[in-house]
């Protein structure tokens, strides 16, 4: 954040200065928001001084003139408070602003219209100089005022997360958030960042799916896919499934970066049973130089993968009569299953189509898995169909993620 305001009276100090210096009003008395505007001439003459040297950005002739001011009336002391604020900024001096602000809040001549605004200011610079209390009783009054911007609502949740108190920041920057999207501008990233990083500590996984997912519609690099998922597949209570379609989904973006990714997916695959997808993703990453033949874990893998793939793949007819007949889709289900491990999407759509018709199945993780096949196929519009009866929980979570990879994929056909 930063302070740039310059202290406005509705009108400037400046303007006020030439109203009371002209000869029809010199000798009335000009209501400006409060109490008359009366300056003596000498008063009139360093204000204008003051105000010539600060718009030429010459502090020293400025402060000269600011010092010489002797303010007898409550406006003159609303002007000298208003030019050494005027000062201060340009000095960069947030104590002597601070000083300042609180001088210009003695008098009756600041305008309500610059009040709340005003207070807000001074709970910032109190911040800045670490007043946290009286940084809040100014939020506090600011709000009382009519002033709860989210900049505001975010300065409350800094000044918590100064004092070490993380739980309590978080809802604050839940609400700005929430300010910040209504008002049609953009969550900035670095907001995203913290509060991804407030949900993880929370062990609120539905959250961190959610941020996550805005951020990647926002940047989307393989970087950063690979940050989002990664991060989201170490939530603890995530099921093998759920974390196998994550990776599945890293390596569509192109998102697989070490060796752990490699292997971790590997594992995965070979414990579900889907030897051919293990066999085949040790290989992309030996082909990728993310695993080596000397990789101990990998290899061992692959040499006992390698046989049961090709047992796996000669068993699909046999399940694919045993799921046809079958009264409720679970067969249908894990034969689909198979034909995602191995590429064939169109195939796996039918199957997950069949288990939907059939039931007894968990519907989350069908509508999830058809919507990736669906998109996989190049079926975009019907996968986030799909994808959007996935439901909550773990399923609806990864179809979120896939959701916005179907989005990326569309406005790059387009």
């Amino acid at each position: 954040m930063r302070v740039s305001t310059v202290i406005s009276c509705g009108l400037s100090v400046a303007a006020a200065v030439m109203l009371a210096g002209t000869p029809a009003l010199a000798k009335k008395k000009l209501v400006v928001a409060g109490p008359p505007i009366t300056m003596s001439d000498a008063f009139r003459a360093n204000v204008q001084s003051a105000e010539a040297a600060l718009k030429a950005r010459d502090v020293t002739t400025a402060a000269t003139h600011i010092n010489a001011l002797m303010p007898t009336t409550d406006f003159e002391a609303y002007a000298a408070a208003g030019l050494r604020y005027q000062l201060a900024v340009q000095r960069r001096d947030v104590q002597a602003q601070r000083i300042a602000l609180t001088d210009l809040f003695k008098t009756t001549a600041v305008p309500r219209t610059d009040a709340p605004r005003l207070r807000y200011i001074a709970g910032y610079l109190s911040y800045v100089v670490g007043n946290y209390d009286d940084a809040l009783a100014q939020l506090d009054y600011a709000k009382t005022l009519g002033y709860d911007g989210v900049d505001a609502t975010m300065l409350r949740a800094d000044i918590a997360m100064r004092r070490n108190k993380p739980k309590d920041a978080r809802p604050y920057l839940q609400a700005a958030i929430v300010q910040k999207r209504a008002s049609g501008e953009p969550v900035p990233l670095p907001w995203i960042d913290r509060s991804i990083a407030m949900a993880y500590q929370a062990g609120d996984w539905a959250e961190v799916s959610q941020l996550y997912r805005e951020r990647l519609a926002r940047s989307s690099s393989p970087e950063d896919w690979r940050s989002a998922l990664t991060n989201y597949l170490s939530v603890g209570s995530l099921e093998s499934q759920a974390q196998l379609d994550l990776y599945r989904l890293q390596a569509a973006n192109g998102a697989m970066a070490s060796e752990r990714d490699y292997q971790n997916y590997a594992q995965l695959a070979e414990k579900a049973g889907y030897y051919a997808e293990a066999k085949a993703i040790i290989e992309s990453g030996r082909k990728a130089g993310k695993l080596t033949p000397t990789q101990a874990v990998t290899s061992q893998l692959l040499k006992s993968v390698t046989p049961k793939a090709t047992k796996e793949i000669a068993g699909l007819p046999a399940l694919a009569k045993k799921a046809a007949s079958a009264s409720t889709g679970k067969d249908a289900l894990a034969l689909g299953d198979s034909y995602v491990s191995l590429g064939q999407f169109p195939q796996a759509v039918e199957q997950y189509r069949l288990a939907l018709t059939k039931g007894g199945v968990d519907a989350g993780r069908v509508n999830a898995r058809l919507g990736m096949a669906l998109a996989r196929s190049g079926d975009l519009a019907s996968a986030q169909t799909a994808l959007s009866q996935a439901g909550n929980g773990d399923w609806g979570n990864v179809a979120g993620f896939w959701s916005v990879w179907i989005d990326q994929q569309s406005k790059k056909a387009a």
